[in-house]
């Protein structure tokens, strides 16, 4: 089985990037930024298994699908690890207020 991943349209990609641009501009809580960590890291997580699962399976695997692949993976991770250390900042801002 030959491992084959559908690019992305670009209208998908203009769509989810203006969407995390407009979650960067919101006032968020701490309790959101950590939900949202959340949810990007098991997005990467769920992908992750998604793909060794592929590869397992696999008897060839495209170099530039996979390079894809990962790059999406370290992207979600990325946002997740943002929204943590956002959350943080906002947790000290609050608790510094208060």
């Amino acid at each position: 089985m030959k491992m084959t991943m559908r690019r992305p349209d670009p209208t998908e990609c203009e769509h989810l990037h203006a969407l995390c641009e407009s979650h960067d501009e919101c006032e968020r809580s701490s309790h959101d930024l950590l939900n949202e960590a959340t949810e990007w890291l098991q997005y990467a997580r769920g992908v992750t298994t998604l793909l060794a699962d592929l590869i397992h399976e696999a008897d060839s695997v495209e170099p530039r699908d996979m390079a894809l692949s990962l790059e999406a993976i370290a992207a979600m991770t990325r946002l997740g690890l943002q929204r943590v250390g956002q959350a943080h900042a906002q947790w000290q801002w609050d608790r510094a207020a208060a």
